[in-house]
């Protein structure tokens, strides 16, 4: 697997919006197979033409912050001097959810959109999600209302909050550039007055983070296009996925994302997750997948989709049909965050670390079945990025069905 350098006549897949680059995957030509790209190769590089941040960039190609950063850790993401070599993702593993709509994967801050009137395609865009305190509810809902130019009516909750803070609100903050909601705003079906909305001119770099009351954040150019392209009755599906494993022409991958605030993860929790998740990807079987590079994936947590196993792809005339189908996404319901610390969740949460924990154990002392028609992908050293000039679910033990809101609002 090599560096790919993008060069600019490449970026085919590419829908330039504004100072913002929403990228446009075509979806892959076996069924079931999850893993997209914007050309071949497992990294794109730039470099950059004068002195700027690495949040200008990741506007620049519709990153988010904690994305960015994540995948340049000896970046600083305040200055970036001309000539230094940025990296920036190519691939991604689509979420386990159905291929529809819009899916909303808050581990790792993006959207998917798979536009009606565009088949065999899928647009991904960056994201700001809830905070700690105000999570963003997870399930199956949809679009009930567009709005342009939306009035923000912030809560009494929030009030108090900026009240606290020494940054009073009013009762109404008008549509402008300083209003939080930005210029469009899609509504949910979910009490609470959740939305995907845009940003004010002094929250652009939050995109990428935890930072809303609950609702999802974008980039103005981009909830612009996105408000245009959509309709009311639009699915719209939140999950929580920071570990996916998918195929792609028979190479099995494997992405992880960092933990979100308050969910951290121990190593062999994150590990365990990810041998269910390889094992539901393979027909229930534990092929012999490089462990070494599975390691680095789950300490990293870079969100690369890394290959890990490789099977002989089947015969000519053979029909390869999924393994899997996408998780079904329950129906989403914003709950208080009072509600999400009951006892009893903490007592089925310690339950499943004890399962998982047992299964790591058991999994590591275990020898694991071979295919005859599959083999391993050695282990690599960590590519060295290329310097030239150019551009570039949680499923059932991954994923909560629900989420907690944390308060009744959500607005910015």
């Amino acid at each position: 697997m090599k560096i790919c350098t993008l060069l600019v006549s490449s970026l085919l897949l590419t829908m330039v919006v504004g100072n913002s680059y929403a990228t446009t995957y075509s979806l892959p030509h076996l069924k079931g197979d999850r893993v997209v790209a914007s050309s071949t190769g497992e990294t794109v590089t730039i470099t950059v033409d004068q002195d700027q941040t690495l949040l200008d960039i990741a506007k620049r190609f519709n990153l988010g912050q904690t994305e960015i950063v994540t995948i340049n850790p000896n970046l600083d993401r305040w200055l970036i001097k001309k000539g230094t070599v940025v990296r920036l993702p190519n691939r991604r593993i689509l979420p386990d959810s159905p291929h529809e709509g819009i899916t909303l994967n808050v581990a790792e801050y993006r959207m998917y959109y798979y536009p009606a009137d565009q088949p065999g395609t899928v647009r991904s865009y960056a994201h700001g999600v809830g905070r700690q305190d105000w999570k963003t509810p997870l399930g199956k809902t949809s679009i009930i209302k567009k709005v342009k130019d939306p009035a923000w009516h912030p809560p009494e909750s929030i009030r108090r909050e900026h009240a606290a803070n020494g940054d009073p609100l009013p009762e109404i903050v008008p549509p402008g550039p300083h209003n939080p909601l930005g210029a469009y705003a899609l509504y949910l079906n979910l009490p609470g007055d959740y939305r995907i909305h845009g940003t004010d001119i002094d929250k652009i770099f939050g995109i990428g983070m935890q930072i809303t009351h609950g609702c999802v954040r974008m980039y103005p150019e981009d909830i612009g296009a996105l408000y245009q392209s959509v309709s009311v009755g639009t699915s719209v599906y939140i999950v929580k996925q920071p570990v996916k494993v998918a195929w792609l022409n028979n190479v099995l991958y494997v992405e992880a994302h960092p933990d979100l605030e308050g969910e951290e993860k121990t190593p062999d929790e994150r590990y365990a997750i990810a041998l269910s998740l390889i094992k539901k990807e393979n027909n229930q079987v534990l092929p012999d997948f490089d462990q070494v590079v599975l390691n680095k994936v789950l300490k990293d947590l870079d969100g690369i989709p890394t290959p890990i196993y490789e099977r002989l792809p089947p015969l000519d005339g053979e029909v390869v049909e999924p393994l899997v189908k996408a998780a079904p996404v329950a129906k989403a319901v914003a709950i208080s965050s009072a509600a999400s610390k009951k006892p009893i969740t903490a007592k089925v949460i310690k339950a499943k670390s004890t399962e998982l924990a047992a299964t790591v154990k058991k999994t590591k002392s275990a020898v694991v079945p071979v295919a005859n028609n599959a083999k391993k992908i050695p282990a690599k050293e960590p590519v060295k990025l290329n310097k030239s000039k150019s551009l570039a679910t949680e499923t059932a033990s991954n994923s909560d069905s629900t989420g907690s809101s944390g308060g009744y609002y959500h607005g910015n």
